[in-house]
């Protein structure tokens, strides 16, 4: 690239980069909102908790870049139309294509980390962070009892813990279950801890009684022990397997997929998904072709060029909704999987016509500009 092909390239780098970054933190901080409960109920950690909303940012990002790619684009090039820069590199001899080259290599390189995001990043991630989801969810791994509070551990269970030490003893415990119809039990101890079996979670209790309570009989009677292991009931039915979403999935497993136990639309959604991250990383280039070719198309006007702004800014909110509808029109009539490839790629043809092509669509470009104060030559002084 020459000096002003670099010139345009950082300025559009750097801007992306600006504009993706502040995406990110707005949908992280409004991503994050939806794993509020984890902390409150389940005890999340600030670690956890920040790893575990980071996990999905991959998956977010497949989109944030081209969207930051596009906005990007508009903004400079409508800014070099308005400061002169563009009539100034015509008339230095630069062409269409030599003036889209910067924002095209660019967009080659989203296209690129946008596959690495689809075909790699986005399913591993993914499916950690699902595994995770679940596992907090549905495990009693990374309930924290919390102190001086009354836990809803799993339904028709209260443990109600005074104190928590470094260690993980738990102090002054208190225990209520009412999972029985017929009977309930309360149970107090001076001291304990929780843990994890293969058959569930579990409070050992040290120092205690039991208090049985007969909702027939009305009757109450109390046994004291030295040492009580209290189970936990599984918070899930026994047997119960995580379904794996297509989001999740290797594109090995996209491709070869185990069709066992999954119905025809279920199938249909997966085939869907191969064909997506196939698909869809190509729609960065679209969005700076559309760019490109509604801003740098036609001749210059000293009255601004805010129609062209809004004209490219419908193009592609037009071009991503037909990008949707392509995806969920395939997702149930796999027939239409090359609605997809089609979406994707007009505006990369028309686009390039448009830009290759001068006065196809519009009137071509005028590559000179007469100074305010000149006066034909030979006219009087």
């Amino acid at each position: 690239m020459n000096r002003l092909s670099r010139y345009i390239f950082w300025q559009l780098f750097v801007g992306m980069a600006l504009v993706a970054t502040s995406l990110t933190c707005v949908v992280w901080l409004s991503q994050s909102l939806r794993f509020v409960d984890m902390i409150v109920n389940r005890g999340l950690s600030a670690g956890m908790f920040v790893y575990l909303t980071g996990l999905m940012m991959p998956n977010f990002l497949t989109i944030i870049l081209p969207v930051s790619l596009f906005a990007i684009t508009v903004f400079a090039y409508h800014r070099m139309i308005i400061d002169r820069e563009l009539v100034v590199m015509r008339a230095a001899g630069l062409g269409q294509a030599s003036l889209a080259k910067p924002a095209l290599l660019l967009a080659l390189v989203v296209v690129g980390v946008g596959y690495a995001l689809s075909t790699y990043l986005v399913p591993t991630s993914y499916a950690q962070f699902r595994a995770m989801q679940w596992d907090i969810r549905y495990s009693f791994s990374h309930v924290l009892l919390r102190e001086g509070t009354f836990n809803d551990a799993a339904r028709g269970i209260t443990v109600y813990v005074r104190e928590r030490t470094d260690d993980g003893q738990l102090l002054g415990i208190l225990a209520h279950d009412e999972r029985n119809a017929l009977s309930s039990f309360t149970l107090m101890s001076e001291r304990g801890a929780m843990v994890e079996t293969d058959e569930g979670a579990r409070v050992v209790m040290f120092n205690g009684s039991r208090q049985d309570f007969d909702k027939e009989t009305k009757q109450l009677s109390i046994l004291y022990f030295d040492r009580y292991v209290f189970e936990l009931e599984a918070p899930t039915p026994e047997g119960a397997v995580r379904h794996r979403e297509p989001r999740e999935r290797s594109m090995a497993e996209l491709l070869n997929l185990d069709t066992t136990g999954l119905d025809a639309s279920a199938i249909g959604k997966y085939h869907m998904e191969f064909h997506r991250r196939m698909a869809l990383p190509w729609s960065a280039l679209g969005f700076v072709m559309i760019a490109l070719s509604t801003l740098m198309s036609g001749s210059f006007s000293r009255r601004g060029e805010n129609r062209r702004v809004l004209f490219a800014v419908l193009l592609a909110a037009s071009y991503q909704g037909a990008l949707l509808a392509a995806l969920n029109a395939a997702a149930k009539n796999e027939a239409l999987v090359p609605l997809i490839y089609g979406v994707a790629a007009l505006p990369l043809v028309l686009g390039g016509l448009t830009l290759l092509v001068p006065g196809l669509f519009h009137s071509a470009p005028d590559n000179t500009q007469t100074a305010p104060n000149s006066r034909p030559e030979g006219g009087a002084a």
